[in-house]
């Protein structure tokens, strides 16, 4: 078995955007009422770590949004966007966030860890330098890149991102650099309407923007091909030095907010295959951070199928669950391109990467 990191506080359960709010207390709760049990919780190691500090997260954010962040504390509540609104322990919580991945890529690069999942609130992939925005406060897995780019002169880091939504934030953290590159997968179009196929990066950093627009209605087969067909290679040819992933459980089939319908296993595959990508090029360096995910069976169900995978065993006696059958793995393991999308992603990722 790995040793796999759990980054959690219960701080992350204290950021409430209030009632009614799809970004609600619960989603995360599901997951730490689990994995806090004694017979979960003793095959994952629990690293201490504390906020990041304030030159990390200029590595991605200006001054005026940190500031409009921080007036928010010790306020009951305050709404930086029509969606995003905060609580009073909100900057606090979105500060730990940022210092849970820095703290993971940090064990990661000291070979102190062999993998780990961020299991944080509030989620980041949508906050741009100066705004925040979709339920997002601070680039949590941006900050982590450029933590690993300029703290461990790393000149290769892969960000691949599943979740429902496209990551504006981290797209436009790293659209003119080769430093990170940066692949998505999302429903499109939809919000925030951005993530088009075109959109492949500027200057030096032409092509290492990758985006895979989807319709609504893949599951797990489909995300399979593009993971076998897209993915994988694209990354064997850039050969990262460390591999980071926006999880969004919101493709889980019958979430509110969107029309995809993963279930755990193939959350479970991406895993795997993600996990053998960064044992054949990084020294399995792969670093979780959690996004979005509004059904909390999906949310449940796709994280402890991730933690699974990281660990490599499964976390109950009952072997069938949330860990992912070989013989499933073989058939997901031969699935390719049966889409028009996923052709058309293919052509012009092979425009500029030899896959």
């Amino acid at each position: 078995m790995k040793t796999t990191a759990i980054f959690k506080d219960d701080l992350f359960l204290m950021h409430d955007p209030g009632p009614n709010h799809p970004e609600r207390i619960d989603r995360l709760r599901v997951i730490y009422d689990f994995i806090e049990k004694p017979e979960h919780k003793k095959k994952f190691v629990f690293p201490d770590f504390g906020p990041a500090d304030p030159e990390h997260l200029e590595q991605n954010h200006g001054d005026a949004l940190i500031r409009r962040v921080a007036d928010t504390s010790g306020r009951r509540y305050d709404y930086l966007d029509q969606d995003t609104a905060t609580s009073a322990k909100s900057y606090e919580a979105a500060l730990l966030a940022a210092g849970a991945v820095i703290k993971g890529v940090d064990l990661l690069m000291e070979g102190d860890i062999d993998n780990g999942f961020a299991l944080v609130r509030p989620p980041g992939h949508h906050a741009e330098r100066d705004r925040a925005m979709g339920f997002c406060l601070f680039n949590n897995i941006a900050v982590a890149a450029w933590h690993g780019a300029i703290s461990h002169n790393l000149e290769r880091i892969m960000i691949i991102d599943w979740d429902l939504h496209h990551g504006n934030g981290t797209q436009f953290s790293f659209y003119d650099t080769s430093k990170v590159l940066y692949l998505s997968t999302h429903q499109f179009p939809y919000y925030p309407g951005t993530g088009a196929l075109q959109e492949t990066g500027t200057g030096e950093g032409t092509g290492y923007t990758v985006n895979v627009p989807l319709p609504g209605g893949f599951g797990d087969r489909e995300y399979a091909a593009i993971f076998n067909d897209i993915v994988i290679p694209v990354g064997r040819a850039y050969r990262p030095e460390l591999i980071l992933v926006s999880a969004g459980f919101d493709i889980y089939h019958g979430d509110p907010l969107g029309s995809m319908s993963v279930g755990p296993a193939g959350f479970a595959y991406m895993t795997r295959a993600l996990l053998g990508l960064a044992d054949e090029v990084c020294q399995g360096r792969l670093l979780v951070t959690l996004e979005g995910g509004y059904n909390l069976k999906g949310q449940r169900d796709g994280a402890l199928a991730v933690l699974s995978e990281l660990r490599g065993g499964p976390l109950t006696d009952d072997d069938s669950e949330f860990y992912l059958d070989d013989d499933l793995a073989e058939q997901f393991k031969n699935s390719h391109n049966s889409h028009d999308a996923i052709g058309r992603a293919l052509e012009v990722a092979g425009n500029h990467w030899n896959i």
